[in-house]
């Protein structure tokens, strides 16, 4: 495989979450979750069942919509304004957009009953499934249905760093621990294919958001990071950063990108309400068209997804690195 683009100084094969899928299946079995005990599952399809008794379930006036806080939350309020117009008209109620600042925000949000559809970022969904009772069923695709992200380690030029072997005695910024990209999935890959160990063999710094890591290395505070490629390609697109500002020296294979979904005690007529507003939406023209085709694959249409079968990658990684998705 050849890099993406020419600012690549080198590049790494990413055998190694076929690796890690491997041997966390073989160690720990399929068991991927362990959901809190608020919820039930008896379907087996890893997500919390809706409430049976209808007294339970939620029907509020305002729905409460947040985008995972991957960037400054101004951007997004505009970029999902059209959308939210869109969800209020099929569901017949207001919503509401929510800038959540940081993912334990978020998932706290929708675990208290705060928030009631949400897109979770790919690190965060079996956290939010398992402790908040989050139910994910869709994510953005291109028209002929190809999706995802790679997670990428960055450089700037003239950081000394040519290879991922390079972060050796370095700092390293990650965004946060729940995150796929940014934390979860390049830990395991300096660990076991790089055998350097956090705060042993190199310093991490946590940046909070990607963002903010893409941001730090473009502006030379940060020697190296973890990102997600589409958050950067999106920045570069907004003229935010510019490519040449870049050195990838590593790039993994793709990986599942937000998932959108609702909380499992919605009622569900307002749950459906909810599905149908998603797949009905009208790309061409609106404002998330402008922001996220810029993505590669570009991001046009919302298409169903089941997070059993989806996020089995993710939840691979989340086991070999010992990931327990402990409710707090």
């Amino acid at each position: 495989m050849k890099p993406a683009a020419s600012h690549t100084s080198s590049f790494v094969p990413h055998k190694l979450f076929t690796a890690i899928a491997l041997a966390a299946a073989a160690l720990l079995g399929s068991a991927a979750h362990a959901m809190d005990a608020r919820y039930q599952d008896k379907d087996g399809d890893l997500v919390a069942d809706a409430p049976t008794d209808s007294k339970e379930w939620v029907d509020p006036s305002t729905l409460v919509f947040a985008y995972t806080p991957v960037e400054d939350p101004a951007v997004y309020a505009k970029v999902w304004d059209g959308f939210i117009q869109h969800m209020s008209k099929v569901t017949g109620k207001k919503v509401q957009f929510f800038p959540v600042q940081s993912n334990a925000a978020q998932l706290e949000a929708m675990r208290a009953g705060r928030l009631h559809v949400a897109g979770f970022n790919t690190g965060s969904n079996p956290l939010a499934v398992n402790c908040a009772g989050f139910v994910p069923f869709t994510m953005m695709v291109s028209k002929d249905d190809k999706f995802g992200y790679e997670m990428e380690i960055i450089t700037h030029p003239g950081s000394g760093i040519e290879k991922v072997e390079d972060i050796r005695g370095k700092r390293m910024a990650f965004t946060s621990e729940t995150s796929n990209s940014g934390y979860k999935a390049p830990s395991a890959l300096l660990r076991d294919q790089f055998k350097m160990e956090a705060d042993k063999d190199y310093t991490p710094m946590f940046s909070g958001k990607h963002d903010n890591s893409i941001l730090g290395v473009a502006n030379k505070d940060y020697p190296a990071a973890a990102v997600a490629n589409s958050v950067k390609q999106r920045m570069e697109a907004r003229g935010t950063v510019k490519p040449e500002q870049f050195n990838i020296i590593y790039k993994s294979q793709t990986f599942p990108t937000t998932g959108y979904g609702y909380a499992h005690n919605l009622k569900p007529e307002l749950a459906e309400k909810v599905k149908e507003a998603f797949f009905t939406f009208e790309w061409e023209g609106s404002d998330l068209a402008k922001e996220f085709n810029t993505a590669q694959p570009p991001q046009e249409k919302f298409m169903p997804i089941t997070y059993k079968e989806y996020w089995q990658v993710v939840r691979d990684i989340d086991r070999a690195m010992g990931v327990a998705y402990t409710c707090k």
